[in-house]
């Protein structure tokens, strides 16, 4: 007798995950010890060694509620005696860049890094589900983003596509009917029925009142959004990548008159792939921010230098885009610096 259907479809999503893996490789499942992290352990466990793969885990430590150090010291040993080794807990320290999820976030990937370049991982796992990126995709409506954010959580991503999401495709309710086939008592995260964040209300009260008023296929029908859209995406990033080698200026930066040819579009990436790359962080470098030095490429009157994010200037000097340099005044037209490190900026 086969696995129960939930328990099956993980297995196949982690299988066709690691497709691209040799044998020997190590797989490292982040687990927190909720539903779906266990589920994704579990599957991981059984269908690695059958890849010739060998699996770990890591249980990250926010330190944000009482008793963390214990449950994560729970989870390691739940997930040893699963037979994944390595196993270790690591406690991190949440700072407040960017609010309490991304400060948690940017620190929880800080220690999956160090973790997975320790050991010499090929790739690390993360159990998000279709409704987490359902969830994302509001969220990133309800801010105005635009494609990039829409196209919600990439199943694959990272130095050397380290991290990869296997669960995207598969509804939460599978993990937590793996979890029950399993044997296994997954934790409740409070924070993620604590009306304080944001996504927790979301989940529990915006998507419920959505699939009421528009049916119940409302998270589905989210997720296939955002795949469809992170194609798109991944094709103007592609042609943006090519540009931005095109729009090289011979004095450094990029030649503006080369960009006001291409599409706003392909335009717009090339000009944040060139501020992410003098240093801007991609975390606070908003939309807003790319339309102001767009302006100085469309719109160009003058304008002195913008102030990115990151301490990161732009100024138009001789027909080209300068980042991150401190030039003297540019002679193609002058004009009072404009500070734009706030994400609502104009």
């Amino acid at each position: 007798m086969g696995p129960v259907p939930a328990v099956a479809a993980i297995r196949l999503a982690v299988r066709t995950a690691l497709a691209d893996h040799q044998p020997g490789d190590l797989v490292l499942v982040a687990c927190s010890g909720g539903a779906d992290s266990l589920a994704l352990a579990c599957a991981a466990a059984f269908v690695a060694p059958r890849l010739g793969l060998r699996c770990g885990g890591v249980s990250v430590d926010h330190g944000l509620q009482d008793g963390s150090p214990e449950r994560a010291r729970e989870v390691v040993e739940l997930l040893r005696r699963r037979g994944l080794d390595p196993v270790e807990s690591v406690a991190v320290t949440v700072g407040r860049t960017g609010g309490p999820e991304a400060a948690a976030r940017a620190a929880r990937y800080e220690a999956l890094d160090h973790f997975a370049e320790r050991y010499g991982a090929r790739s690390v796992l993360l159990g998000h589900t279709r409704d987490d990126q359902a969830e994302t995709v509001l969220l990133g409506l309800a801010r105005g983003s635009g494609a990039r954010s829409l196209a919600g959580m990439p199943a694959v991503f990272g130095p050397e596509d380290r991290y990869r999401r296997p669960l995207l495709a598969l509804p939460r309710s599978s993990t937590a009917a793996a979890c029950a086939a399993e044997g296994l008592d997954p934790w409740q995260d409070p924070h993620n029925a604590d009306p304080a964040y944001t996504r927790s209300r979301v989940r529990h009260r915006l998507i419920p009142e959505l699939a009421e008023v528009l049916g119940p296929g409302m998270p589905e029908a989210l997720a296939r959004t955002a795949r469809m859209l992170r194609e798109d995406t991944e094709a103007l990033d592609e042609w943006a990548g090519r540009e931005y080698v095109a729009c090289q200026h011979p004095e450094g930066g990029l030649d503006a008159r080369r960009l006001a040819e291409l599409p706003t579009a392909v335009r717009r990436r090339v000009i944040r792939l060139a501020a992410l790359r003098s240093g801007a962080p991609a975390g606070t470098l908003a939309a807003a921010h790319i339309e102001a030095v767009d302006a100085l490429v469309t719109g160009w009157r003058g304008q002195g230098p913008l102030q990115l994010p990151g301490a990161v200037e732009v100024r138009r000097t001789n027909g080209r885009l300068a980042f991150g340099e401190t030039a003297p005044a540019p002679d193609d037209g002058a004009g009072r610096s404009q500070q734009l490190t706030g994400a609502a900026s104009k």
